[in-house]
């Protein structure tokens, strides 16, 4: 199993970590450019994700994370991760700059307060079997999904919550959370399938 890296500046990064290696993976936690310049594949967690583009900058890793995303390094991105992802966002504060790569215009804390957090079933047509059980914090969601990306998953009412272009995933909630495996493994098997 090639060796993968969760974003560990900030966010629910345990989460991950414990998934992917349940997934067999092997993975480093990722806070310095020598670190992520050991992986193959870049998780980026739910969290703050002004927090997260503060941090990458002053840590050095936002142009190398940047770097890869052109190269085609899968990244999966969660919550926050999505926000870093997107090309686009619809109320950043001022200054907040993203990683970029998705196609999309994505808005921050779509569902409301913490308060306002909820579990549902989303189907996902990828993946054969069950709806996906998700969990929302505080989640963005995409409001326009630009032609070089494609949606994943949507609500009922149709608004988008997951999306993918080329090797890069970002959904709106947490799978880590729920123990719900097949968007990390879709992850694995892209990274597994570049090496």
């Amino acid at each position: 199993m090639p060796r993968v890296g969760v974003l560990g500046l900030q966010g629910d990064v345990r989460e991950h970590v414990a998934l992917l290696e349940h997934l067999g993976a092997d993975v480093v936690r990722v806070r310095r450019p020598e670190e992520f310049a050991q992986v193959e594949g870049l998780v980026i967690p739910g969290g703050e994700s002004t927090v997260m583009d503060k941090l990458s900058r002053a840590f050095g890793l936002r142009d190398p994370i940047r770097a890869a995303i052109a190269d085609g390094m899968p990244m999966l991105g969660t919550c926050a991760g999505l926000i870093m992802l997107s090309d686009r966002l619809a109320d950043g504060i001022v200054g907040q700059q993203t990683f970029g790569g998705l196609d999309v215009l994505t808005r921050r804390n779509a569902f409301g307060r913490q308060v306002d957090s909820f579990e549902g079933e989303v189907p996902v047509p990828a993946f054969v079997g069950e709806p996906v059980s998700a969990t929302f914090i505080r989640g963005p969601v995409v409001e326009e999904v630009g032609a070089d990306a494609a949606a994943m998953a949507s609500l009922p009412a149709g608004t988008v919550v997951a999306v993918e272009q080329g090797n890069l995933m970002g959904i709106s909630f947490h799978p880590e959370l729920s123990g719900e495996p097949r968007f990390h493994q879709r992850f694995l098997d892209r990274v597994s399938a570049r090496g």
